[in-house]
């Protein structure tokens, strides 16, 4: 093969910095473009001498090409392979490249980060390695208990829940394993959340001059938020009903004396219990009490409102917490408690302040969305002014959406009735608890 100079040269410059004696070593710098070369060509088995040479003998040669390269082609060399045996022997070289990335890359390769795509590789073939789940869950285990820092895959900390309940299922674990297990989750994903929403709001508040990198950032943040509101919503349908007031009230009633003045336990005890819906059990009141005498947080003030309607306990939500992303939470919350009340107007209100506390998250604009839609029969006077409230509905979920946005305007009169009803460009204005002016489309 005909030797890319250009390329050569690259990648000698790129391997100044790597701590290894690069500048001499030659022929380091031509099988290594010799490798880059075919891998791009995706000639993967031709490419393997290459790379087997490049990982023994010049681990530390411009590692970030050997190993960004290497992945690609064990993954293409996979894909292509015929054999059971085949495919196994390039996971085993997969696993050994991160193995050798972790030790010989160490500044750009997080213990926590790799080890969770090794256990993911195996996951996704654990038939074909014969693995059992509480092997899987024992390698997600060491990872969680070594490096929680860098366990950071959406998809990875949810297989490791989803093998817990497997042995729950099973009888290998207690339902008091399952539950902290969860909360283990959830509390991980939530710190996530929080760091990417930060970091996104950063580039939002930015506006639209951004520059072609920060757009990509701004994109990869944007899709690692969705990517765990999706895997939330998906433990909570793996916990299920094994978690429910039935199951759940008497482990609290058990373990209450022990841990009454462990604050993680009330607080934990407290938001399952609410969430599975046991907020009018007594053990439920008995918890959150507890949990503000030790710790008058917002959190639990807003329990106490829920409980007790009382203004005082809304005020002490807002006293007590200053952090934006938090507010946000608790705005969020608040908006859903009003919804689930029918109290339209107001939750509107709390929605709209959580949205502007955290931008990155546009799950209070689908909320707004879905009210204004369910509001369609009883504001508005005329068929046609019913349906014009689904314009509401699409200008707001498209703040989130945009496929969300079109089901919504699909509902909405079409142009044949706007013209039969001669509305073109005419507006609207809409009582009710919605109080909003509409504008027809010109047609």
């Amino acid at each position: 093969m005909k030797t890319n100079i250009t390329l050569i040269i690259a990648i000698l410059f790129l391997g100044l910095n790597s701590g290894f004696a690069q500048a001499s070593n030659e022929e380091c710098t031509v099988n290594l473009s010799l490798f880059v070369e075919t891998v791009k060509a995706d000639k993967f088995t031709e490419a393997l001498p290459y790379y087997k040479k490049a990982i023994n003998d010049c681990p530390k040669f411009n590692p970030s090409a050997i190993y960004k390269y290497g992945e690609d082609m064990f993954e293409g060399l996979f894909d292509a392979a015929t054999t059971d045996a085949k495919k196994v022997e390039y996971i085993n070289e997969l696993s050994a490249l991160w193995d050798s990335r972790i030790e010989n890359y160490a500044r750009k390769s997080p213990v926590g980060k790799y080890e969770t795509k090794k256990v993911m590789l195996r996951y996704d073939n654990r038939q074909l390695l014969g693995l059992t789940d509480e092997q899987i869950y024992n390698e997600f285990d060491a990872i969680y208990k070594s490096d929680l820092k860098n366990f950071e895959s959406p998809k990875g900390l949810y297989v490791y829940f989803k093998m817990m309940v497997s042995l729950y299922d099973k009888g290998q674990k207690t339902p008091q394993e399952l539950f902290n297990k969860y909360d283990d989750v959830v509390d991980k994903i939530e710190t996530e959340v929080e760091e990417n929403s930060v970091k996104l709001n950063e580039f939002i508040s930015k506006g639209e001059s951004l520059s072609s990198k920060e757009e990509k950032h701004k994109r990869f943040y944007t899709q690692t938020l969705a990517a765990f509101d999706k895997i939330s919503g998906s433990l909570e349908q793996e916990l299920g009903d094994r978690a429910n007031c039935e199951v759940l009230i008497p482990i609290y009633q058990r373990d209450y004396e022990a841990n009454k003045n462990d604050g993680v336990w009330l607080q934990r005890a407290m938001n399952k219990l609410y969430a599975k819906g046991c907020k009018t059990d007594p053990m439920f009141v008995k918890v959150v009490k507890q949990k503000y005498s030790l710790e008058p947080t917002a959190d639990v003030a807003k329990y106490l409102y829920g409980i007790t309607g009382e203004q005082k306990y809304l005020d002490e939500i807002f006293r007590l917490e200053t952090d934006p992303l938090k507010l946000a939470k608790l705005n969020y919350n608040l908006g859903l408690e009003f919804k689930s009340k029918g109290s339209y107007g107001q939750a509107r209100s709390y929605f709209n302040k959580a949205a502007k506390q955290n931008p990155a998250d546009t799950k209070p604009y689908q909320q707004i969305a879905a009210m204004y839609a369910a509001s369609v029969k009883s504001c508005g006077t005329t068929n046609f002014e019913k349906r014009a409230i689904f314009w509401l509905a699409a200008d707001e979920a498209a703040k989130s959406s945009s496929s969300l946005a079109s089901k919504y305007r699909a509902l909405a009169p079409s142009k044949q009735d706007i013209f039969s009803a001669g509305m073109s460009g005419k507006t609207i204005k809409i009582g009710c608890w919605i109080g909003r002016s509409i504008t027809v489309p010109t047609i």
